[in-house]
């Protein structure tokens, strides 16, 4: 997949390493890195300082930090963590607070998830709705529930500078035209998929 992925288009790979929840595992981040030299992003969850010195361990460029799951002090502490050791933080939030308190910890990637994670219902016009309260030098990221070019094109006429997309390119029949057919869906504005 990651090879198939640089292939079509991608600007970067999100791997999950969460094994519990997902069926993840670190040894699918260090093949995907093996197979591909786009940056890597670790997606798990990630509650402890060990878990950001392992993903720079197993190879990954970026780690995903949710607001809902750290305190404001982890948050800030983990960033810092994270910006020391040369890597880049994916910070994930779902509501305005969340937003205020990822930039208040000095977040610089900010991303707004689609997926409520409490009830795992999706409303794609959440990442536009919040887009306002994130600076313009911030790089602000859309996830989850993106399927369609027309989605694509319309998150980046809302401001979003990337797209984070999963679960609609493990089902496709032929992720690679998928793929494909979104990256020319972000195109006009040199968007990143």
């Amino acid at each position: 997949m990651a090879r198939l992925y640089s292939a079509c288009g991608a600007s970067a790979l999100s791997v999950l390493t969460d094994e519990a929840y997902f069926g993840g595992t670190d040894a699918d981040l260090v093949e995907a890195r093996q197979a591909s030299s786009l940056p890597v992003l670790r997606k798990d969850f990630v509650v402890d300082a060990y878990q950001i010195y392992e993903a720079r361990a197993i190879g990954a460029d970026a780690i995903l930090l949710i607001v809902r799951a750290l305190t404001n002090q982890e948050l800030r502490d983990f960033l810092d963590l994270t910006r020391h050791l040369g890597m880049d933080a994916l910070v994930e939030t779902h509501s305005e607070d969340e937003v205020r308190r990822a930039l208040d910890a000095g977040a610089i990637v900010v991303g707004v998830n689609n997926r409520d994670l409490d009830t795992l219902v999706t409303d794609v016009t959440l990442a536009p709705r919040l887009r306002p309260l994130v600076p313009p030098d911030c790089i602000f990221v859309a996830e989850s529930g993106v399927s369609q070019p027309e989605q694509i094109a319309t998150l980046y006429a809302a401001g979003a500078d990337a797209v984070l997309i999963g679960e609609s390119l493990l089902r496709a029949a032929d992720p690679g035209a998928l793929l494909r057919s979104l990256v020319a869906a972000g195109a006009p504005r040199g968007a990143r998929v």
